[in-house]
């Protein structure tokens, strides 16, 4: 079957909802995983969706975070979280940051990965257990059974190369390009995953986020920071891909923009 493939970090469903449902319908994709939903389950727009055919998954448990599979090809075997994910809190809980779903044939995870803040705050040390416990699972999987195509897709907070920040000098001492970051990114590559975006959208000035501030997107100073990885059966199928920067553009706009491959079957 060929299955259109999307990701986007919408930065509140409930806000753009008909920018979604209109996109959807444009793009004409059978499966969107979506991250920082903002709602809480019960807040989700779920039929919006079903009216257009599509199945929903999603886990929320505030005003933060939040993600989503979409698919009109099939949503089976939902998992909320992955196995090993590591929890924040004085008392840590896992945060709703990973969902998956088998859709067509293809196991889906929609994943959004702390964003880290400041390389002294505590949170960047959750986002790199966060990468290596994900790491470590996601090559279960593919030691498990390599022929299932497997999809890591969503806002992963990194920009593996320096060609995916508009200035480096800029992020001098941040997050989401420090060596520590590039490394856990680099190892899902080095495990057997593989960007399949970038081949069919190459850099530099190739961006999936900009900042609301500074105007940062007509200045066109943004960060590649969306992100599909494909096991080697997911890859293999790929025969195109897309940063839909249009979807950028105009009133109450998420700050990224969506991602999208296209699977041959």
């Amino acid at each position: 079957m060929h299955v259109r493939l999307a990701t986007w970090n919408v930065n509140s469903i409930r806000s753009r909802a008909d920018r979604v449902v209109a996109w959807l319908q444009r793009r004409d994709v059978d499966v969107l995983a979506l991250q920082e939903t903002k709602c809480r389950d019960d807040q989700f727009p779920e039929s919006r969706f079903t009216d257009l055919g599509y199945q929903v998954a999603h886990v929320g448990h505030s005003q933060w975070n939040g993600v989503a599979i979409l698919s009109r090809v099939g949503l089976a075997d939902v998992e909320i979280g992955f196995p090993g994910q590591p929890g924040w809190g004085e008392d840590p809980a896992a945060e709703a940051r990973a969902i998956g779903a088998t859709c067509g044939g293809v196991r889906v995870w929609s994943l959004y990965v702390p964003n880290g803040r400041t390389l002294t705050d505590p949170h960047y040390d959750y986002k790199l257990r966060w990468l290596e416990a994900l790491r470590t699972t996601a090559a279960g999987w593919l030691d498990r059974d390599a022929d299932t195509p497997v999809a890591l897709v969503g806002d992963w907070n990194i920009a593996p190369q320096d060609e995916d920040v508009w200035d480096m000098s800029v992020f001098t001492h941040s997050t989401h390009v420090s060596e520590p970051e590039r490394a856990a990114f680099r190892a899902f590559l080095d495990g057997g995953y593989a960007d399949v975006v970038r081949p069919h959208a190459p850099g530099p000035g190739v961006y999936t986020y900009w900042d609301y501030t500074q105007l940062r997107f007509p200045r066109r100073e943004g960060m590649r920071i969306d992100f599909v990885l494909g096991s080697p059966a997911l890859a293999a199928r790929t025969t195109g891909a897309l940063i839909d920067r249009e979807e950028r553009k105009g009133k109450g706009a998420s700050d990224h923009a969506p991602v999208v491959v296209d699977l041959a079957p």
